[in-house]
């Protein structure tokens, strides 16, 4: 019996939801899939303000879905500084930046031709 393969739509939205559940900051959506030779089809970005924050966002992150979905991801790099965490899941790359880092390498910027949509929180 193989497993069926979760929606990328209910992936974003546990994403989404595991950022919100510890207050991640600027949550973007950035949708790839008319860009040529990406490597995703979504990359969410998000920043925290501090190591403690960022290091909350990802565990929240991988515990809301692996228990709404039963997914975990790929890889995940970038734990031990806690400055910038890429999380993996094949189909969507969750990228959790500090606030500064996130500035200096500004993936909207250099991502520019993809779709953007900002999340807008409540809190």
């Amino acid at each position: 019996m193989t497993k069926e393969k979760v929606s990328t739509d209910a992936l974003i939205a546990q994403m989404i939801a595991g950022i919100e559940d510890v207050k991640g900051n600027d949550i973007t959506i950035m949708d790839l899939r008319e860009i040529e030779n990406t490597v995703t089809s979504y990359f969410i970005i998000c920043n925290g303000n501090s190591n403690t924050q960022v290091n909350a966002i990802v565990n929240s992150i991988q515990r809301k879905v692996s228990k709404e979905l039963q997914e975990n991801p790929w890889h995940v790099e970038g734990s031990s500084q806690a400055e910038w965490v890429l999380m993996d899941y094949v189909d969507v790359v969750v990228h959790v930046f500090q606030k500064h880092v996130r500035e200096y390498y500004d993936l909207e910027g250099l991502w520019g031709d993809a779709k953007t949509t900002v999340i807008e929180s409540t809190y």
